[in-house]
C-alpha cells in the first residue's frame, strides 16, 4: 500500500507539472500574437478625437499666467502670497530681534532667577507678559506702519516697494533710539561701512547692533535686580554659620524673605515700570 500511495502521488506531480508547462506556453503564445497584431495596426500619435489633434503650438505668446479658480490671476500676485507667507513664517523671529521683547523677556528672567523661584512664574507667563508689553511699547510704531504701509498698499496708492520702505521708516526709527553708537560702530566696522547719518546705514547691520544694545542693557537692568536679594542671601549665610546650622541651606530660609521683600516693595510695579520707561 505504501508503494501505491508513492505511485499515485508521483503520478499526480507530474500531471500537475505538464499542465502547468502547457498553460505558460498558451499564455506566451497568445500574448505573442496579440503585441504582433497591435503593433501592425496602431498608428502613435494624438487620435482624431484628442483635445489637441492639430499641430497648433500653446502658448505662443510668451506671457507667463496662472488660473486661480477660473480667473487668470498674474505673476504679481502670486509673489505676493509668497511674500506674506514668507512674513507669517518669519513672524516669531521679527518679533524677538526688531521689537523691545529681548529686553523684556531677558530681564523678566532675572527676576525670577534672583528671588530663586525655580519655576514661578511658569516660561508661558512670563512670555506671555513680555510679549503683551511689547505690543504696549510698540504700539505707537505699528500704528506707524499700518497707516502708512499697509492701508495704503491695500487701497493700491502704493507699490509693494514703496510700501516696504515707508515699513522700514518706523522700525528704523525705534531702533535707532536704543541701539548704542559703540555697537553700531562695531558692525560698522566688521562690514566696512562707513556712515554721516543714521539713515545711511544698512538695514543688516542695523538689526544685529540693535539686538547687542538690547542684551547689554538687560543685563544691567538684571544686574542691579540682583543686588538686594545677594544681600538677602550674604544676611542669611552669616547668620546659619554664627549659630552653627552649617548644613542648612541657606537659599532655604532666604527664599520667604526675598519673596516677603518682593512683595512689600511692589516688586512688579518697579520692575516692569522700569523696564517700560527704558524706551521712552
Amino acid at each position: 500500500m505504501s508503494k501505491l500511495k508513492k505511485w499515485i502521488m508521483t503520478l499526480s506531480i507530474s500531471c500537475a507539472v505538464i499542465c502547468l508547462t502547457f498553460t505558460i506556453s498558451l499564455l506566451h503564445t497568445s500574448y505573442a500574437y496579440a503585441a504582433e497584431s497591435n503593433q501592425s495596426e496602431t498608428s502613435y500619435g494624438a487620435s482624431e478625437n484628442a483635445p489637441n489633434a492639430s499641430d497648433q503650438v500653446t502658448g505662443e505668446g510668451g506671457a507667463f499666467n496662472l488660473s486661480f479658480d477660473g480667473d487668470t490671476g498674474s505673476l504679481s500676485s502670486t509673489i505676493r502670497i509668497l511674500i506674506v507667507l514668507t512674513v507669517l513664517s518669519l513672524a516669531p523671529s521679527i518679533l524677538v530681534m526688531l521689537t523691545s521683547f529681548t529686553r523684556i523677556v531677558v530681564v523678566l528672567h532675572f527676576v525670577r532667577a534672583a528671588i530663586g523661584t525655580q519655576t514661578s512664574p511658569p516660561n508661558q507667563v512670563l512670555t506671555g507678559l513680555a510679549l503683551f508689553l511689547t505690543l504696549f511699547i510698540m504700539w505707537p510704531t505699528f500704528n506707524q506702519i499700518n497707516e502708512n504701509a499697509i492701508k495704503p498698499l491695500d487701497a493700491g496708492e502704493i507699490t509693494q516697494e514703496e510700501a516696504l520702505t515707508a515699513a522700514e521708516l518706523p522700525i528704523r526709527q525705534f531702533m535707532y533710539g536704543q541701539t548704542q553708537t559703540k555697537d553700531l560702530n562695531l558692525f560698522c566696522d566688521i562690514a566696512e561701512v562707513t556712515y554721516e547719518d543714521y539713515d545711511d546705514v544698512p538695514f543688516y547691520v542695523l538689526v544685529p547692533s540693535f539686538i547687542i544694545s538690547e542684551l547689554r542693557t538687560a543685563f544691567i537692568i538684571g544686574f542691579l535686580i540682583y543686588i538686594p536679594f545677594i544681600v538677602i542671601d550674604m544676611v542669611v549665610a552669616s547668620v546659619l554659620m554664627s549659630m552653627g546650622m552649617m548644613m542648612l541651606p541657606p537659599t532655604t530660609i532666604s527664599l520667604p524673605f526675598k519673596i516677603l521683600l518682593f512683595v512689600l516693595a511692589d516688586g512688579w510695579n518697579l520692575v516692569i515700570g522700569g523696564v517700560v520707561r527704558t524706551f521712552y
